[in-house]
């Protein structure tokens, strides 16, 4: 991206799970893993994975942040109070959660109509596939996009990982 491109995606902003606005510029010397996330999903699964990713490298500079979204048949139906407990509870996950979003449509989070410009392994851009589609974004507003069935510990997303974060 040039910088044009890297500061409108850093200044874009979201809203935490208590409605407080918040950006990837507040995390702009972390590698940020942006997960849309669903608790009634086949790959829910992938939030123990996310978790240790963020235990792993969290001292080195990876923040994993989850953006529960209910577009994909209806599994993040829950509220946030809801969602909360349920990451919590079932999976230990000490990441934010932030409030519920869409992915794909007119009415996307202006930080997904961003992230979705970017093409992942397989040169393809556009609408979120599924739940757990993950978007890793270096400091510099570089994005690296795996598909939802790209575990969050396979060998790509771990390279990638590593070789954003400091030494």
């Amino acid at each position: 991206m040039d910088q044009t491109q890297t500061a409108t995606l850093h200044d874009i902003t979201f809203q935490t799970a208590d409605g407080a606005p918040v950006s990837l510029g507040d995390y702009a010397d972390r590698v940020v893993l942006v997960v849309n996330v669903a608790s009634k999903c086949g790959l829910t699964p992938q939030y123990e994975q996310l978790e240790q990713l963020q235990k792993t490298y969290g001292d080195r500079g990876l923040q994993v942040i989850g953006f529960p979204c209910n577009q994909f048949m209806g599994q993040e139906p829950g509220s946030m109070d809801e969602i909360l407990e349920f990451c919590s509870v079932t999976y230990g996950v000490s990441f934010p959660i932030m409030d519920k979003v869409r992915v794909n449509g007119s009415h996307a989070a202006p930080l997904y109509k961003a992230l979705k410009k970017s093409k992942n392994a397989e040169g393809v851009k556009g609408p979120v596939a599924w739940n757990f589609e993950k978007f890793l974004v270096t400091p510099s507003g570089e994005v690296h996009r795996f598909r939802p069935q790209t575990k969050p510990d396979a060998p790509e997303v771990i390279a990638a990982i590593e070789a954003t974060l400091p030494a």
